[in-house]
């Protein structure tokens, strides 16, 4: 059995992954850091400020970049479903 063509699809499943969840992690980052440098400013030190602005950030990004996201994610299942035939015949 060949494990390469196993491990391509892994490897474009973990890169879609980080692609899809770059976004909305970076938008995740900025707005903490933001939130937290403004929290230094004012020496409020309350944990639970910074949640509130973060779920508003990655619903936002999800609603801009949610069709996208599908596309994306619709595309490389209908790929992996065209490739079947060709794995289970190279076994």
């Amino acid at each position: 059995m060949n494990d390469g063509p196993v491990l391509q699809i892994a490897g474009q499943t973990l890169y879609l992954a980080a692609k899809l969840a770059g976004p909305v992690l970076a938008g995740a980052l900025a707005i903490g850091l933001v939130v937290a440098f403004i929290q230094t400013l004012t020496q409020i030190q309350e944990a639970t400020l910074s949640f509130l602005p973060k779920l508003v950030v990655i619903a936002l990004i999800i609603f801009l970049a949610g069709h996208w996201m599908l596309s994306e994610l619709d595309g490389f299942t209908i790929q992996l479903y065209r490739e079947i035939p060709s794995l289970v015949s190279s076994l």
